[in-house]
């Protein structure tokens, strides 16, 4: 019921910016997430947002850079990268939690998953 498409993912310059979208099918608003993974390295939490997008949570290292965002008129889920570093490049994945659930960051928590779009950094 649920399906999560990311994109916008791609090639960009150290110092440059990115803005990924995930689009979002299902019967309700969900809590969300962002997680990336490097090869080499599991699967982190990026950042997360409330279902209504009232609250938004991005994890402490990358703070300042990078935004969550969502637009439930669009059902579009958003992450705004910016002053990106080579350290960010990654397989960046779009997950939902149930409709009862608040932002988490654990992966057990987010029964829902999208396919991951890539983020290549150029330096």
């Amino acid at each position: 019921q649920v399906q999560l498409v990311e994109s916008g993912g791609g090639l960009v310059q150290a110092g440059g910016s990115l803005r990924l979208s995930c689009a979002v099918s299902g019967p309700h608003e969900y809590a969300m997430g962002w997680f990336r993974r490097t090869p080499g390295k599991e699967r982190e939490f990026v950042a997360g947002i409330s279902s209504g997008g009232g609250r938004q949570l991005v994890t402490d290292s990358l703070k300042g850079r990078f935004a969550i965002s969502r637009d439930n008129a669009k059902s579009t889920m958003y992450l705004q990268m910016n002053a990106v570093e080579p350290e960010d490049a990654a397989v960046y994945y779009c997950a939902a939690r149930s409709w009862w659930g608040d932002i988490k960051r654990e992966e057990s928590e987010y029964p829902y998953w999208g396919q991951g779009t890539q983020v290549t950094v150029s330096s």
